[in-house]
């Protein structure tokens, strides 16, 4: 009878799936780590032999559980060998392997929680309950200081184009008979050769603001007639218009260097002139130049074509028997100190440009504003002045101010890169990454374009395309980026160039220092952190990447 009792019990717990061991299952990564706003797991698990019973099936749910909730993963589903069915089949005298990926979407609460595997078995009609098994501790959310970090970027200023020295060119045309080198009286008074001797001696008299460079002539002959001819034509009047060129300044006292060359055959202005035209056979004339290279074989084969070189000859060529005079100068623009002295005394006769120009020269963040409500006041149709007091309020962390000029300068310019730049950085600072997206996608030609980008893919976990963006960038976003892409020796020197480093500069140099097991960096950069931010310390309790210091006594103090 007893032997008997032995049999059926072995038979009874034969019948059952046993329950499952933590080591049966490896979890990659070891700590779990939130990567965009996810949090992506890989569970390769084993089955001894001897434990996967033949007439059982056995259903195993990921579960990741935190503080106030749970998230649920994909189940996978195995079988023994007796069971008719379609899922995957794991033997009872070999056992066997798997391999499941999967994600959860995170929730800051996630940043202490654990990761459980839950087994359902059927058998037959009969469905139990497995213990729960933790495989998992998560989560490092180093990732989601992409908040901390966009809150410090370099964002989108609506730039003045004020410039100190403008070049500036003045051109007049002389026309010439064919053949003909000598400059006619109706040539030298035509509208544009007034202004262009009024432009001499208005530079003369306005030498402050208006400096000469030089002043150019390029004279020309027509490519119809041979090549000595017209080299000598052409030399000659380079010569006669230089010599006219000369004599003007001196009437009007200007002093300055006259640049004067000339071209024999105008084949680059007589290819120019008829690919404009309307000439019936014009394609075969650019076909013939494109055929010959030699300037008399080009001359024979235009001809050859009597049909329109008639057209050529009364429309084309007597507007290559030319030279030009071109004036190059310099308008010269107010100092700084003229602008600020002005500024100070009338606003309203600066420019709006010198109005947004003068912001750059104060350091000081009231008198920029003042400046910028000024420009409002002056010129209230332009964006920029609204956005940049936006951009104050940002950088002082009033973000919903700065969310009202932003919608301010919207209202001026609807299309304003800058502005749609910086509303994607607010929805970024929510963690809105879709929405940041979207605006950001509009503000792409901004000139701090690249360097949002750089913030959006630390946000969505391209960490090695962030990292690329903003390399050059000495930023909190930048030594975040190197950070999570793991080229640890760039983070140290990133930080190191920040000029004004605040309390997230220093804990991520403390993260550093977690990473690359060096102890001082932990120690002082959680020392500056929590000096500048004292919830620092609490986030340095809860944060796994110092995991490994929670027991030491000066890491308990710093924290404390």
């Amino acid at each position: 009878m007893l032997a008997c009792a032995a049999v059926v019990a072995l038979s009874s717990c034969s019948s059952k799936m046993g329950a499952m061991k933590s080591e049966y299952f490896t979890v990659t990564p070891g700590v779990l780590e939130v990567v965009g706003s996810e949090v992506p797991v890989t569970v390769d698990g084993k089955f001894p032999a001897k434990v996967f019973n033949k007439k059982s099936v056995l259903t195993v749910t990921p579960v990741l559980k935190y503080e106030g909730g749970e998230a649920v993963a994909e189940p996978v589903t195995f079988q023994g060998v007796k069971v008719r069915g379609n899922d995957r089949v794991i033997s009872y005298d070999n056992g066997g392997s798997f391999k499941t990926r999967m994600t959860f979407d995170y929730v800051p609460a996630m940043e202490d929680a654990e990761l459980y595997l839950r087994f359902v078995v059927n058998k037959g009609k009969k469905t139990y309950n497995l213990p729960d098994v933790k495989i998992a501790d998560g989560c490092i959310a180093t990732s989601q200081l992409y908040r901390q970090t966009a809150a410090s970027a370099n964002i989108a200023i609506g730039e003045d184009a004020f410039q100190r020295v403008i070049k500036q060119a003045k051109e007049a045309n002389i026309m010439f008979l064919i053949q003909q080198t000598n400059l006619r009286a109706s040539q030298l008074t035509t509208e544009e050769m007034e202004e262009l001797k009024a432009a001499m001696a208005d530079i003369a008299k306005d030498f402050e603001n208006k400096v000469l460079d030089e002043v150019e002539v390029s004279a020309y002959a027509s490519p119809d007639g041979g090549v000595l001819l017209n080299d000598n034509v052409a030399t000659g009047r380079e010569e006669n218009t230089a010599k006219f060129v000369k004599k003007e300044m001196k009437k009007a006292k200007l002093d300055g260097y006259v640049d004067s060359k000339y071209t024999a055959e105008d084949w680059e202005g007589f290819k120019e002139l008829v690919s404009k035209s309307e000439l019936p056979d014009k394609e075969l004339i650019l076909r013939v130049l494109s055929m010959y290279d030699d300037p008399e074989e080009r001359e024979m084969q235009i001809k050859n074509i009597s049909s329109i070189y008639s057209e050529l000859a009364d429309d084309v060529l007597p507007k290559l028997r030319r030279a030009r005079i071109t004036l190059n100068y310099q308008l010269i623009g107010r100092s700084d100190e003229q602008i600020q002295e002005q500024y100070a005394a009338d606003p309203k006769v600066l420019s709006l440009e010198e109005i947004l120009y003068s912001s750059i020269l104060t350091d000081d963040v009231n008198e920029k504003k003042e400046i910028f409500n000024t420009a409002i006041k002056l010129h209230p149709a332009d964006y920029r002045a609204y956005n940049n007091l936006g951009v104050l309020a940002y950088n002082e962390g009033d973000y919903a101010t700065a969310a009202s000029y932003f919608e301010k300068a919207l209202g001026a310019n609807a299309s304003a890169p800058e502005v749609q730049l910086n509303l994607g950085y607010l929805e970024l600072l929510q963690g809105n990454v879709s929405d940041a997206e979207s605006l950001m996608a509009l503000g792409n030609e901004a000139k701090a374009g690249a360097e949002a980008l750089g913030n959006l893919y630390i946000a969505q976990g391209e960490y090695g395309r962030a990292a690329a963006l903003l390399e050059d960038k000495a930023t909190n976003s930048a030594a975040l980026a190197q950070l999570l892409n793991k080229d640890y020796s760039t983070v140290r020197e990133t930080l190191d160039k920040i000029e004004n480093p605040d309390a997230t500069t220093y804990y991520i140099k403390a993260l550093l220092g977690a990473r690359t097991s060096n102890i001082a960096f932990v120690y002082d950069g959680l020392k500056q952190a929590i000096k500048l931010d004292p919830s620092m310390a609490k986030k340095a309790a809860g944060d796994l990447e110092f995991t490994k210091y929670l027991q030491d006594a000066t890491f308990k103090s710093i924290i404390k």
